[in-house]
């Protein structure tokens, strides 16, 4: 008992928690309370029970990036310092655990991990936390195998994709000493980090896992109760659709190769070489393309930081697209944009042309994902044209939210004669180049959430209830806001198994899906 009150006096003493809120500071105390269920903690004066004085705890902080300076194209952008966030860290923590001892260092890669380990094999370090900056530097899969516990934290917008990758890798084998934090919060991880003395005082590496489990479940708020908007869906048959699907055409663009591929969910796919876009982008009318950027233009709720050339050579890129489309008889177009763009293959942006498709009740998809395109058409096809939203999400658990992130969206949610929402004509975030799309999405409607895997003739499948738009300039320029219908935890374990793509769309399609995939002799599989 005297060893919780001292604890407790710890945590109501510190002054230096950054933005503690009188919920979370609850949530800290709550929580940190279940890791002294498991074992006593003392943060003041460690010591064993012939009462001499022990150690530090000492902790490697690894930031996994590319660099503390960003120089290239990525998530969170070009550019990016990650000094301060590092610093701020470093400090915070430091802060609140004056009988701790962290070593930050930096790693790109799995060569920079190993070294770092075998120079801890003779530091005397009691555990490791790996922070995750940009998004798939693979430092965490060999800091997990030295056996001592493990916090793997996500720096969102910047490495949430490995992040939820990795963790659902880590899920998926049980791996015995790792707990992960996936939180806007700092408290959180202050409360994940203070674990680590459960091992230091006599402690099981289980234990610890099961205290930041604890602490995660404990922060995480519960359930909202929301009013969802009225959103009737009047969707085909399962018969009708399958019959559309057959007779359409996903075109994909990858590289400079022409091809006939396998069916996808029995839409026929044909990849097309850069040089025919581009070709049919130098050629789109100049006129046509002018009266198209100026549209765009009166539109925007605000164009930043792209000037009217760039939207010129979006429009163009457009109506290159779209007649392309036409002469293969396609529905939808998916092009590796990055790929083209960076290699000089394609001398605009897609982006703004995938906007302006998806309004139309057409299909343009990023990064030439044929399984996301053809998840987009398929359900846009069912719902008489509502464009589908791919997304490259991240989870929060401090807000009890998912963020669906993406620089290309419709603002014509509803379908191509539904109500058109507020949106912003803004640069690609990576690179900050180009021309992209900031959709302010409405808030308070069911969305459905799917993937498709033809191999495994399976749909994934999640609902969360819209809640607002993330304004943070990191990342892709389109954030929605939601919150899972279902188990939060249970959404970190997919990602390893079907990628970090998701493809959104407004209204509540869990009949229509389950109906469509029972006509096909597929499987629903609910992630959350």
């Amino acid at each position: 008992m005297k060893n919780k009150e001292l604890y407790m006096q710890n945590i109501t003493n510190r002054k230096n928690v950054t933005n503690v809120t009188r919920r979370g500071f609850i949530s800290v105390c709550s929580a940190c309370a279940a890791c002294m269920a498991l074992r006593p903690i003392s943060f003041i004066n460690p010591s064993d029970s012939s009462g001499k004085a022990l150690s530090k705890v000492r902790i490697r902080i690894l930031y996994s990036l590319h660099g503390p300076v960003q120089t290239k194209p990525d998530w969170p952008n070009i550019g990016f310092d990650f000094n301060p966030a590092m610093e701020k860290i470093n400090t915070t923590l430091e802060k609140n655990f004056p009988d701790y001892e962290f070593i930050p260092v930096m790693a790109t890669g799995e060569e920079d991990a190993k070294k770092i380990v075998e120079q801890d094999a003779a530091e005397n370090i009691d555990g490791y936390l790996v922070y995750q900056m940009n998004c798939w530097n693979s430092v965490v899969q060999t800091i997990v195998k030295t056996g001592k516990p493990v916090i793997y934290a996500d720096f969102q917008f910047g490495g949430s994709g490995g992040f939820l990758v990795y963790t659902a890798s880590f899920l998926g084998t049980k791996t015995p000493n790792l707990g992960f934090v996936a939180s806007s919060r700092m408290e959180d991880l202050i409360v994940a980090v203070s674990c680590f003395s459960i091992v230091k005082n006599g402690g099981s590496v289980a234990d610890f896992v099961t205290a930041t489990e604890k602490a995660r479940l404990d922060s995480t708020p519960a359930a909202g109760h929301y009013s969802v908007n009225s959103n009737k869906i009047k969707s085909l048959s399962p018969r009708e659709c399958t019959s559309l699907l057959s007779n359409s055409k996903i075109l994909a663009v990858r590289d400079q190769t022409a091809k006939v591929a396998d069916r996808v969910m029995d839409i026929p796919v044909e990849y097309i070489p850069f040089s025919e876009i581009n070709d049919a982008w130098s050629k789109a009318d100049k006129d046509e393309s002018d009266e198209i950027a100026r549209k765009w233009q009166k539109s925007a709720l605000e164009v930043v930081d792209v000037n009217y050339e760039t939207l010129l050579t979006s429009a163009a890129m457009y109506l290159g697209m779209k007649n392309v489309m036409k002469n293969h008889n396609a529905k939808a177009i998916t092009v590796n944009c990055l790929g083209g763009f960076y290699g000089g293959h394609i001398h605009a942006y897609p982006c703004l042309g995938f906007h302006e498709l998806c309004n139309e009740g057409l299909v343009g998809g990023c990064e030439c994902d044929v399984n996301s395109t053809a998840t987009m058409l398929a359900f846009s096809t069912m719902t008489g044209g509502r464009p589908g939203f791919i997304s490259d999400p991240v989870i929060d658990t401090s807000k009890r939210q998912i963020i669906y992130a993406h620089c290309v969206a419709s603002n014509k949610v509803f379908g191509p004669t539904g109500k058109a929402n507020p949106f912003r004509i803004m640069t690609h975030s990576e690179d900050r180049n180009g021309a992209s799309v900031q959709s302010i999405l409405p808030k308070n409607y069911m969305t459905t959430t799917l993937e498709i895997s033809p191999s495994r003739k399976e749909i994934l499948f999640h609902q969360a209830v819209s809640l607002g738009n993330d304004p943070d300039d990191r990342a892709c320029r389109t954030k929605l806001c939601a919150e899972p219908v279902g188990d939060l935890e249970k959404l970190f374990r997919m990602w390893n198994k079907w990628g970090w793509h998701r493809v959104t769309f407004y209204g509540d399609l869990k009949d229509p899906v389950n109906a469509f995939a029972e006509a096909i002799g597929w499987k629903v599989i609910e992630e959350a």
